[in-house]
């Protein structure tokens, strides 16, 4: 079965949303246009509220100039956006994004000229959906742009005396698991979560039992973790706080692990060490080096944190 793409998904609510407004943008600014009293389209009586504007006795005394800002700050760039987007040019993407934010400063400037009413705050809104839409699909697309290939690490499991456990949600940690592996020679050991953790909605039920501090149902542990010198354990960081399927790990590792060492991988900035005193507590064994990396769809900054 094909993986369900986000992206695909985040860029046809851009494409929609670049398409409505700018088409939107072009009518209105021809009716603006072809009609400067405003008469045609009920907006005459919008006049006076343009003199609060600097240079109002000589670009607002009618709805000419305003049609034409309309039609190139919202009309012109959102269908430029539209067709890049249809061309699936990241950079649709990005402009798409940029001109949501565009419409809710115009809109702001009309909540400057006009009383609050429903037109107004209806495209303020439409502007806010459009900017997420734009930084999702962003996101995304960093996301779908990871990845890499565990057949380029040779030298995993070399060494009998070593071991690297991981779980992975996004492919970020596991990656940092193979890299690990490969310049020790570590075998590797995957944690599995029983529970649902893939895809958006996967991302909310994780939230839930993070939020909780909840240790996930996991696979049984099938391997003889005090047969290993040393265990790394690479986690991701939920809700500022250790992963819930490597919480359940932990608890059923206890007193089986002789020396340890842990890779915190976290969205914010911040060292976590809370973390590393969690999995001490619950493994029983003071660990002897911990890595924080900031991570940031598949962008990694590192940095070593306190010895127990």
């Amino acid at each position: 079965m094909e993986k369900k793409s986000r992206l695909k998904i985040a860029r046809r609510v851009l494409l929609f949303w670049t398409l409505f407004i700018g088409l939107g943008a072009l009518a209105g600014g021809y009716g603006m246009i072809a009609d400067p009293s405003g008469k045609a389209m009920g907006m005459d009586a919008m006049l006076p509220y343009f003199q609060v504007l600097p240079f109002a006795e000589v670009l607002f005394r009618d709805l000419f100039f305003s049609g034409i800002a309309l039609i190139v700050v919202n009309g012109i760039t959102n269908l430029t956006a539209a067709a890049l987007l249809l061309a699936k040019k990241k950079s649709g993407i990005i402009l798409g994004g940029i001109f949501g934010v565009t419409l809710m400063l115009w809109i702001c400037i009309q909540f400057y000229m006009f009383p609050l009413n429903f037109m107004s705050t209806i495209y303020f809104v439409f502007g806010l959906s459009q900017a997420i839409a734009g930084y999702a699909a962003w996101v995304f697309e960093r996301q779908e742009r990871f990845v890499f290939d565990p057949s380029d690490y040779k030298n995993v499991g070399t060494n009998d005396k070593r071991l690297v456990v991981y779980f992975s949600r996004m492919g970020y940690v596991k990656k940092l698991a193979y890299e690990t592996a490969d310049q020790t020679g570590a075998r590797l050991y995957e944690i599995v979560a029983k529970e649902r953790t893939q895809s958006t909605a996967g991302f909310w039920w994780c939230g839930r039992f993070a939020m909780n501090r909840w240790a996930m149902p996991i696979e049984p542990i099938d391997i003889d973790l005090s047969a290993y010198e040393h265990v790394t354990v690479c986690t991701p960081v939920w809700v500022f706080a250790l992963s819930s399927p490597v919480r359940a790990f932990c608890q059923q590792a206890r007193g089986k692990i002789k020396e340890t060492d842990y890779i915190c991988v976290h969205y914010a900035r911040g060292r976590y060490e809370n973390v590393a005193r969690e999995m001490d507590s619950l493994l029983g064994v003071l660990h002897t080096d911990y890595l924080s990396v900031r991570c940031r769809t598949g962008y990694y900054k590192a940095e070593r944190g306190e010895k127990s």
